[in-house]
């Protein structure tokens, strides 16, 4: 069928974050699925709008489309996540790989967050399984765990086209950084190349580009394109090349920027911490910690 193998992709550029939010729908009036939000923040007051949501939310109105999905990839340290306003608005499940509970695990001990934040995932509506297939109308989204920059990271595949998240980038940007907690380069390297096996037609969406000056922001190429041409894991990369480069370069990377509020957020599905006895939420910083 050929609305199963071409599905219509609309993505939302947030140049703030590099961010892409990707809608994937088969036609106007039919069902949808969004994959990473991004919720504005500005660092330096605290604040939170939201923009760049209301941007997806207008466009979905005018398609007339039915939200089914609202699909993390994985619990961003980059940028913060607009899924439960989005849901607010819009309807459908908020959905994330089953790992995501590894995550939680790991960094409510980091943040020392309060007692009552549960670890199993149920700030979500719905927890993926690897290879699961979702519903989505005459669609459907198959789920490839794809770990190594998190624990938790899933890329979603819909007809001819996948949905990377953060495993690698545009090919002259190259691979995700493994040195958060969970993160592994052995691992991403297999992730990838599960992947870089699908067809060589294959289109790859990006979640992020960080692009060289000389060119512009882009979100799409193809299987074969990385293969040839990815300056981190092309077909001529070894294992053992590639884990040697990430820990080196990894070695070199700053911290994101929106990191500690945006993994505080993001494990909560977007929503803000409790509120406390003077009716504000609070986000913490460790200090000396990270």
């Amino acid at each position: 069928m050929e609305s199963y193998s071409a599905p219509v992709v609309k993505t939302f550029f947030d140049a703030s974050t590099w961010t892409f939010t990707h809608v994937v729908y088969e036609k106007p009036g039919s069902e949808c699925a969004i994959i990473d939000s991004v919720l504005n923040y500005d660092p330096k007051s605290g604040r939170t709008s939201t923009e760049s949501a209301d941007e997806v939310i207008e466009f979905i109105k005018q398609q007339k489309l039915r939200v089914v999905w609202i699909l993390e990839t994985h619990a961003h340290a980059d940028h913060l996540t607009a899924a439960t306003y989005l849901k607010k608005h819009l309807g459908g499940k908020l959905a994330i790989g089953e790992h995501i509970k590894e995550v939680q695990a790991t960094f409510k001990n980091i943040f020392n967050l309060e007692d009552s934040f549960e670890t199993n995932g149920s700030q979500f509506d719905y927890l993926i399984t690897e290879n699961e297939e979702l519903p989505l109308g005459n669609l459907k989204i198959k789920a490839l765990f794809t770990p190594g920059h998190t624990a938790a990271c899933m890329a979603y595949v819909v007809g001819d086209a996948i949905f990377v998240g953060d495993t690698m980038f545009m090919p002259d940007v190259g691979t995700a950084r493994c040195d958060f907690p969970g993160g592994n380069a052995n691992v991403l390297y297999q992730s990838v190349k599960s992947i870089l096996s699908f067809p060589n037609e294959t289109r790859l969406y990006m979640c992020h580009d960080y692009p060289p000056n000389e060119r512009e922001v882009a979100y799409i190429t193809t299987v074969l394109d990385e293969r040839k041409h990815n300056i981190h894991i092309n077909d001529g990369i070894s294992e053992k090349d590639f884990i040697s480069m990430r820990a080196a370069r990894d070695a070199t990377l700053d911290m994101p920027a929106l990191i500690l509020p945006a993994v505080q957020i993001n494990i909560r599905a977007g929503e803000f911490p409790p509120k406390e006895t003077n009716d504000v939420s609070y986000l913490k910083i460790p200090l000396n910690l990270l």
